[in-house]
């Protein structure tokens, strides 16, 4: 197991190389002249030319790269060009708001899809199951911004159950006031789809010969579907959630941009406003780093879920 985490850990630099090639040629090819940007109005050369060499990019491109490599092997990608803050603060300082309403929401997404994907799974075939997987459809059909839009309104305007907009220094007050509602609009965007997947990977198990054997032997169905169906159909579902997470966090930057939550999401979305690049790098690069770590993490979750896995 040692030996094929080093590898995995090794076989992460070329693939990190890769992402950052990427997205330094996007950014040099697709997002213009940052100067451009920055000076605004200005028309004096002279002027663009001293933004240019304030911002690093009147250098060569391989200088610019060599640099880019240095940062991203440093963990340290210099200042925002737009408010001159050190960018690893400002990553660190919107972490947490992403955090709060990302990691309920996984855990309430997955917890809830298992337990009614399960459900309707042990009664499959039935009318329940019928209906239920019609409301997932027409669930799926409306778009994320219509849940948004319908749930401040009737949540935060006539009900008056959550805020529609804000944010604290305090943990648990967020937690409590705060985050509810995001993390209810997206549990409803997220759980029909989730359901539906589930609930396939749950029939593809019932389907096989170790449940029909288990069956066989006079074992209760509610065991058959807890013990047996359930832990083999975990491995899909871990590979699920680990593709689907990095997704989701850039889901959560529309709704930090809508119920105001400083995370990570929204200034993402305030540093494209300023094209402020280092930023954006940076974000893009711990997002890449991440996504790896979280497929290797997963690996491992295999080997415990079922010790038959093995990793090689």
């Amino acid at each position: 197991m040692g030996a094929y985490l080093v590898r995995r850990l090794l076989q992460m630099i070329p693939t990190l190389l890769g992402v950052a090639i990427l997205i330094f040629i996007l950014f040099n090819a697709v997002g213009g002249d940052p100067a451009q940007v920055l000076g605004g109005k200005i028309n004096n050369p002279e002027q663009i030319a001293n933004i240019r060499k304030q911002l690093g990019v009147d250098q060569p491109y391989y200088t610019q790269f060599a640099i880019f490599v240095k940062q991203i092997v440093t963990f340290d990608f210099g200042r925002s060009w737009a408010t001159n803050e050190a960018v690893n603060r400002i990553i660190a300082t919107r972490l947490g708001p992403t955090l709060t309403v990302l990691i309920p929401l996984l855990l309430l997404e997955t917890a809830l899809g298992i337990l009614f994907a399960l459900g309707v799974a042990y009664v499959r075939g039935s009318l329940t199951d019928r209906a239920i997987m019609m409301a997932c459809t027409v669930a799926m059909s409306i778009s994320f911004l219509v849940y948004i839009i319908v749930g401040q309104y009737v949540f935060g305007f006539q009900l008056g159950w959550f805020p529609v907009q804000g944010w604290s220094d305090s943990f648990w007050k967020n937690l409590v006031t705060y985050a509810p509602l995001p993390i209810i609009l997206a549990l409803m965007v997220s759980v029909a789809p989730t359901l539906r997947l589930y609930r396939t990977f749950f029939l593809d198990e019932i389907h096989q010969d170790y449940v029909r054997t288990a069956r066989a032997k006079g074992v209760p169905e509610r065991t058959v579907m807890l013990k047996h169906v359930l832990r083999n159909a975990l491995i899909p579902i871990l590979t699920y959630v680990a593709v689907a997470l990095p997704s989701e966090m850039i889901g959560l930057f529309l709704l930090e941009k809508f119920f105001s939550i400083p995370g990570l999401g929204r200034e993402v979305i305030v540093a494209v406003e300023r094209s402020d690049f280092p930023v954006i790098k940076a974000i893009t690069i711990y997002l890449a780093i991440f996504t790896m770590l979280l497929n290797l993490s997963v690996d491992f979750l295999y080997k415990w879920v079922d010790p038959r896995v093995e990793l090689k």
